[in-house]
């Protein structure tokens, strides 16, 4: 399972030909994609209109949608924020660090394109995709 966060959904929304949305592309039909709910929430946000919205709604609804943020979710994500600040090691949004904390919960893979995401491959176990 491959989550694609919202960094490499909107470069490929822009046209914008990077490392990471060529891999979307190969990856589509070939590996299981999942889009986070908050996920498509930020990649919403960025959307123009309500009809583009729509369009790119219902795109990215061809995937499995998944929710990030429960009870339960929220304490592990809160408690590893503490961790890595204990060690000197800040995650700027809180949005990545419940993406990021929901993969590593769930075993899941992460397409990314955000410095956030690259500290907690280091130093929480979060696997790149």
């Amino acid at each position: 399972m491959i989550v694609v966060d919202s960094s490499v959904w909107i470069d490929d929304l822009r046209g914008t030909a990077t490392a990471q949305v060529q891999k979307l592309h190969t990856l589509v039909g070939q590996e299981p994609l999942v889009v986070g709910d908050v996920i498509l929430c930020e990649v919403l946000l960025g959307v123009p209109s309500e009809r583009e919205a729509r369009s790119v709604e219902s795109a990215l609804r061809q995937f499995d949608v998944v929710p990030m943020l429960g009870v339960d979710q929220a304490v592990r994500a809160a408690a590893l924020y503490r961790t890595l600040r204990g060690k000197g090691i800040t995650i700027r949004k809180t949005i990545d660090l419940i993406i990021g904390s929901w993969c590593i919960e769930h075993g899941a893979k992460l397409l990314h394109s955000d410095s956030d995401f690259t500290l907690l491959e280091r130093h929480a176990g979060l696997v790149p995709a």
